[in-house]
């Protein structure tokens, strides 16, 4: 039951069949010229535990604590959520998840209630005309902060113009810390666990039906399996992770970790390009 100061508050909204039919199906509005900040408040009343164990496992974390990555399937439930109110006028079918950034501030006990709020930003067009927004995930219990997420989106693909420039900030090397093989079942899998039935994620048939040529593994789940690894590795808590999705990682492909000694910078390879980069900051013992 939740306490009397989040009463009026409403639960946080289960990724069910019906919420991902809604939105699969949401059609574009008229665009305003410019659009407001949009909040929302939802209540968690108590950590799932037995999901959180089966998230572990999956991914091989060890140790009792709540992995960071874990963190985003509560707030991907309010990014939805906020998605599909009216004055967001955008489809959500179709929106590339392009950069995440995850911190763990402190603990919470297992039956203690959370407040997530998420704010939704719609970022000026770049140059090209492309429009992303940014959706901002706090989730605080008692007045003091647990997690933020923030998530950034491409809405709308600009005009591309010449070669793409070089990207030379990839590792050209570094230390491989771990390799993993999908196979074509492994985004049913992770939608068992996230609640994240993207057709494009789980077959060849549903994936072309969303105009993709082949079905792509989700970008947590890559961005969760190298959390797990680096946690591993290190034998410490990750207390902060960002990265950036730099290629869609097909079923069935091999994916390879590497870091850069001691700086925290990581490179996620899959089919012969870089899929991800990003930062993890380490403390503690697992």
């Amino acid at each position: 039951m939740a306490p009397a100061s989040l009463a009026h508050v409403p639960a946080l909204p289960a990724m069910g069949v019906i919420t991902l039919l809604r939105a699969l199906f949401k059609r574009p509005q008229p665009h305003p010229a410019t659009l407001p900040e949009l909040t929302t408040d939802y209540r968690l009343d108590q950590l799932p535990m037995d999901d959180i164990v089966r998230y572990r496992a999956a991914f091989g974390f060890t140790g009792e604590h709540v992995p960071l990555t874990w963190w985003y399937l509560l707030a991907q439930r309010a990014h939805l959520a906020t998605m599909l109110d009216p004055a967001f006028p955008y489809r959500i079918a179709g929106l590339v998840h392009m950069d995440n950034i995850l911190v763990a501030h402190s603990r919470i006990a297992p039956r203690q209630p959370l407040l997530v709020r998420t704010v939704l930003r719609l970022l000026p067009p770049s140059s090209s005309g492309a429009l992303r927004c940014v959706l901002e995930t706090s989730g605080s219990a008692d007045g003091a902060p647990i997690f933020t997420c923030t998530s950034t989106y491409l809405v709308r693909r600009g005009t591309r113009s010449g070669a793409k420039p070089p990207e030379t900030e990839f590792l050209p090397h570094g230390t491989t810390v771990a390799r993993w093989q999908l196979d074509a079942a492994s985004g049913r899998r992770y939608a068992r666990l996230s609640g994240d039935w993207n057709p494009i994620h789980l077959y060849a048939w549903s994936a072309r039906l969303m105009g993709m040529g082949a079905p792509i593994i989700h970008g947590m789940h890559t961005l969760a399996s190298s959390c797990a690894a680096l946690e591993n590795a290190s034998g410490r808590h990750a207390t902060h992770i960002d990265c950036r999705f730099r290629a869609p990682v097909m079923l069935g492909s091999l994916v390879t970790l590497r870091t850069e000694d001691g700086a925290g910078g990581f490179l996620v390879e899959a089919g012969g390009q870089a899929s991800m980069t990003g930062n993890c900051t380490l403390r503690g013992q697992v």
